[in-house]
Parts: C-alpha cells; structure tokens; sequence
C-alpha cells in the first residue's frame, strides 16, 4: 500500500451554478399542478431521500438498467477504453454517487473528473470519498440543471472533454428534447464524444416490473416528491391519498410513471389549489425505450460522428460512443 502524505492530498472543488430561484419554482410547479392533466418534472423527485431510494433501486432484482449496463462495460472495457480513448477529462451528467463512473477509472484513466448533477449537496459526500480513493487526480463537483443549459464553468472545461450518460437517463427526454439535448453536448464536447447508455425496447413485462417492483421502493421514490413538493411551495399533499402507476405505451415506446388519487381530494399551497377526483393522475416521468438503430440514428441527427454501439447479449441495453 502506498501512503500518501496529508499534503499531497488533493480536494474537490465544488461549484454551485444552479441557484434556484423561488419564485421561478413555485410558478413552475403550480402551473404542472393546474395542467390538463396534472404533471411534475422528474427532477423534483432528487432531493436527499430521493436520491437515496433511487440508488436503492437500482440494486432491485427488477431493475436490469443498472447492472447490464456494468456487465456491458466490463465486457467491452479494453474496446471501450480503445475508442473513447484515455487521458480525457470525463465529464459525469447526473453523476448522484459517482459509482458508474469511478467503475471507469482505471479502463479510461482519465485526466480529470467533473461529477455535474442538480443535487450538488449529495454529490459532495460521494466525491470526497471518491478523491480518497484517486488523490492524484483532480476532481470538480458542478451543481447545474443541465436539462436547462449545458454552460460548465471553466476549471471543468480543461482538457479533451469526454461526456457520461450512463443509466438511460436520457430516456427522461422526449424525442425532440432528445435532440436537442444532445446537440447541445455536441457543441459542449468538441474533440471529444459522449459516452451514453441506452435502455432498448423489451417485452412489456420486464419493463413494467423495472417500474414497479415487488417491494415498492419505485411507488416510494415516486410518492416522495409529493413530500418534497409540500416542502418547495408549501403544499398540503397527503401521501397516504395517493398510488404509484407504471405501464409501457408501446405506441409512444415509453414508461410512463404517474400518482394517481385514491379519492377525491383538494391540494392546496399558497396562491393555488387543485381538486383532484378518484383515480385523476400526476404525471411524474416518461422513459422511453429506443432500437439501436432508431438511437445511431438520433446521435448523427444531433451532429455527432461514427456511433459504435455495445450490447448486452439479450439485447436489453445498449452503451454508445460518438464523436463530437
């Protein structure tokens, strides 16, 4: 073992860009909750316990996203390291623990690591630990909302940037969001790619069970944002008024997650209200489901170059590279 001495020990630097603006969120969440029919962005489902229920998730016998998409890495890793290259800084797009990308490290050897996620406040405990570990190499926490903009500040832009999307996240985006999005990584990873994951169309039912596991940890990550809403803008949300509802829309290619009203029930908060009777829904998330060709396509749309594709042998997950 090699002893690193107490000065030698670097620190992550912490940079907080999204600065929430309260007047902003209460607008934004009492327009979702006045809608036809009533909606919340996923995002409000990450607060401290959010975040914790989903890293509990995906350890769920349902829940393939996770651990296929490892065994796809660990498979690939010497290929993967190959094409992406090494050196790079890898920049981790909703990086929650950073375990998907530390799992990386020593295939990629990065240069740097910048860990972006909303929840900057649970990043910083994970990336403590994580400079611990890998005390040589710089680390930068970024607090950002990067569905919003994709704007990193420059300590995180040294180097050939290396984009992370691991865990199909990017399913949470509709197709033309999609687009978007990735257009705007394009133009942020210049020299570089984007490393992503892919969840792929599957029999109905093993999506389904992903969404709504035998012991109910998924209707727990969904309830709590209720719990969270009441705390943003002083709603009066009863949990115990409300169910978790997952199904596939295979006319969309889509998960659809939302809480539906055991009994009619108003919901207050200060400036707004909204009756809700029996069985009326909030949407909460979509997760769409892609082919690979469909994804390749969807990457060459958004500018990138040469997508090269890794899948698990069922065909469950697919991890791309593409150059920017």
């Amino acid at each position: 073992m090699t002893l690193v001495r107490p000065s030698a020990v670097r620190e992550p630097q912490f940079i907080q860009l999204h600065c929430p603006d309260a007047e902003a969120l209460r607008t934004e969440l009492s327009a979702g909750l006045c809608d036809q029919p009533a909606r919340c962005a996923p995002k409000y489902f990450y607060d401290a316990l959010g975040s914790r229920l989903f890293e509990a998730i995906t350890e769920l016998p349902e829940y393939y996203p996770t651990r296929t998409e490892a065994q796809i890495f660990e498979r690939h890793a010497r290929e993967v390291a190959r094409v992406v290259g090494r050196g790079a800084t890898l920049i981790d797009l909703g990086a929650g623990n950073c375990a998907k990308a530390a799992a990386l490290f020593t295939a990629l050897q990065p240069a740097r690591y910048v860990a972006v996620d909303i929840a900057v406040d649970f990043v910083r405990g994970a990336l403590n630990a994580l400079q611990r570990q890998f005390p040589a190499m710089p680390m930068v926490g970024v607090g950002l909302d990067f569905s919003h903009t994709l704007s990193l500040p420059a300590p995180a832009q040294d180097g050939r940037p290396v984009f992370f999307y691991p865990g199909s996240s990017i399913g949470n985006f509709a197709p033309d969001e999609a687009l978007a999005f990735l257009r705007s990584v394009r133009d942020a990873a210049g020299g570089g790619g984007l490393l992503i994951g892919v969840d792929l169309v599957k029999p109905t039912a093993i999506l389904e069970a992903a969404y709504d596991d035998a012991l109910g940890v998924t209707a727990a990550f969904n309830l709590n944002v209720l719990a969270h809403v009441n705390r943003l803008i002083g709603a009066d949300f009863r949990l115990s008024q409300w169910r978790h509802v997952a199904f596939f829309d295979p006319a969309r290619s889509r998960i659809e997650m939302h809480l539906e009203a055991r009994e009619a029930t108003t919901v207050r908060w200060p400036g707004g209200e909204r009756r809700f009777v029996a069985g009326e829904r909030i949407h909460t998330e979509n997760s769409y489901k892609y082919t690979p060709r469909a994804f390749a396509e969807l990457l060459v749309a958004a500018g990138f170059r040469a997508p090269r594709q890794w899948l698990d042998p069922q065909q469950w997950f697919a991890v791309f590279w593409a150059d920017a």
